[in-house]
């Protein structure tokens, strides 16, 4: 049977099956979907708790640049890290979770700060908006209202892939002076549509990762790739939170 692919780079179906033929488990120890869903929320509570830290050090005044660089230069290189060492998951998610909270609770405050008087709210916005199409996505995959078909991870994965290159090259070219992309920062009409777009995206990549999840557990891997579940799981949740907090400041720089 053909294994599920999922947008998710850090779910893929190569590395679920190699995982699998190089590891013989028995059940007991063997990866669960319980499992990965309470790892990722002992995940979750770790970057509420940097979160909380780096957000505390903004409101006090505090200098969060090197905050934001650590969490973001450090959680991308505990990514790829985990990229080729799925065996130190149990060790290197929870280090990602640490260094992530760090970056979105400097930025999370930032935006609080800077959109105070016209939108007191965004954050608390962001996150519920953040939990409740997470929650939705998982019902929705529960009860195949939406189904991981074939079709529908290939669109999937290649506008993930597409708005992964297009940010590479928007970034590159601001090292090099050119920032014409102002839809990406402003609230004009089609820079709300493309957040909303990429939005929809992030969310719809939340069925590829809880169907990758399920058939890993399914195949018998390992115990130690639900901390490698959950950590991808994580990589979608911070990219969608991120990208539904832009789409408000958009929104509300507008009114």
């Amino acid at each position: 049977m053909a294994l599920f692919k999922s947008g998710n780079p850090a779910l893929s179906e190569k590395k679920f099956r190699d995982t699998v033929i190089n590891h013989s488990v028995d059940s007991a120890n063997a990866m669960t979907v319980r499992g990965t869903l309470n790892k990722f929320g002992f995940l979750f509570l770790m970057v509420m708790g940097t979160s909380y830290y780096s957000w505390k050090e903004f409101s006090e005044g505090g200098n969060v640049t090197p905050l934001i660089l650590t969490g973001a230069i450090g959680g991308l290189v505990v990514a790829i890290i985990l990229a080729f060492k799925r065996e130190w998951s149990p060790y290197l998610a929870p280090l990602y979770a640490l260094l992530e909270g760090l970056f979105l609770g400097a930025v999370s405050a930032m935006y609080n700060n800077a959109f105070a008087e016209y939108a007191p709210n965004i954050v608390a916005n962001a996150v519920g908006l953040t939990f409740g199409v997470g929650i939705s996505m998982y019902f929705l995959y529960s009860y195949r209202i939406i189904k991981a078909t074939e079709k529908f991870k290939s669109v999937i994965i290649t506008a993930t892939m597409g708005i992964g290159i297009f940010y590479l090259i928007v970034f590159v070219m601001s090292l090099f002076g050119f920032n014409n992309m102002s839809f990406l920062h402003e609230g004009s009409t089609f820079g709300i549509i493309f957040s909303l777009v990429v939005v929809v995206i992030a969310a719809l990549n939340l069925i590829l990762d809880f169907d990758m999840i399920e058939t890993g557990a399914t195949m018998g891997a390992p115990k130690y790739m639900e901390w490698y579940g959950a950590f991808g799981l994580m990589v979608t949740i911070i990219w969608l939170y991120i990208e539904i907090l832009r789409l408000l400041g958009k929104i509300s720089s507008r009114d």
